[in-house]
């Protein structure tokens, strides 16, 4: 059990069975992140489990808004010290931790990181949560669940957990704007029949890639690539996509309405005109929809 900071302790499955050791630590609170429960913990301690893997698969960035509260609200009382502990402590719970310095202090992963390192150099935060933590410093230390990289992130994760592509989430489809009034916002409609098909924010933009130069194996003409413009809008699943895209791999994107062809979707990923992969697609291309702004009037 090491101290990270005053009051915060990083350790193993051994040191939360060491109750001497805890006392002697002065620790009230004592964070789980692991496969199981403890359930042999005094019960003096005031503890919280977070179930999660240290694989490939685990999803740590959703639990993150959950492990920040508890820590913030036991390191906000007086007296109290908490132990945040894994089954090593050399993955998991330094990843909490890394993520809470991040968010209290505003520091990067990397500074966090070798905060980690230089108390307990033994400490090797697996890969996959090395990459879901620099999608935490890029949403500003925090789990933003409307920014797109969220949005991209949890989409990924979905082809993993739900493999078959049967049993997602209704939430992880966006409202249909057809069915709400969204005066405020900006649509796109199908350009044949006017339908709404969704918003400005289930828009999900991406890095340009590299243009003519990622097509090279496709043997495309060059005259027809601007690796500068981006032929196609990569949205969200939108409510009207449901029954087209569960349990399927990939597909055509037609209009509800009308049924004309707006384009395709692949939840393992397609490249886009400006030679950029993006992993899962839905993709509609600009010129089977209208962009409609609303109306501003003015004086009000």
């Amino acid at each position: 059990m090491i101290s990270v900071l005053s009051g915060l302790y990083v350790g193993s499955v051994c040191d939360a069975m060491d109750i001497q050791s805890l006392q002697v630590a002065g620790i009230t609170h004592i964070l789980t992140i692991d496969n199981s429960e403890l359930k042999d913990l005094h019960h003096s301690f005031q503890k919280k489990f977070i179930q999660l893997l240290d694989d490939s698969s685990a999803d740590l960035l959703s639990c993150l808004p959950e492990c920040l509260h508890f820590l913030k609200d036991a390191l906000e009382k007086k007296g109290s010290c908490v132990l945040v502990h894994c089954h090593a402590g050399l993955s998991r719970s330094p990843a909490v931790i890394a993520a809470y310095l991040m968010n209290t202090t505003r520091c990067t992963f990397e500074e966090a990181y070798q905060r980690l390192q230089d108390k307990k150099p033994d400490i090797k935060i697996n890969e996959e949560f090395v990459n879901q933590l620099a999608i935490f410093e890029e949403m500003g230390c925090d789990v933003d669940i409307s920014s797109t990289s969220y949005k991209q992130y949890r989409l990924k994760k979905l082809t993993q957990k739900y493999p078959e592509l049967k049993k997602v989430p209704r939430d992880v489809f966006a409202c249909d704007p057809d069915s709400l009034n969204h005066s405020k916002d900006i649509l796109f409609r199908c350009r044949k029949c006017r339908r709404s098909l969704f918003r400005a924010g289930s828009v999900l933009n991406h890095a340009l890639g590299d243009g003519p130069a990622a097509f090279a194996h496709k043997k495309m003409p060059l005259k027809d690539l601007d690796p500068a413009k981006c032929t196609s809008f990569f949205v969200e699943p939108v409510q009207w996509m449901e029954d087209v895209l569960l349990g399927v791999l990939d597909g055509q994107l037609l209009c509800p309405k009308c049924n004309a062809k707006l384009g395709s979707f692949n939840w393992y990923g397609e490249q886009c005109s400006c030679g950029r992969w993006v992993t899962p697609a839905f993709q509609v291309h600009k010129n089977r929809v209208d962009e409609v702004k609303p109306l501003t009037i003015h004086g009000r």
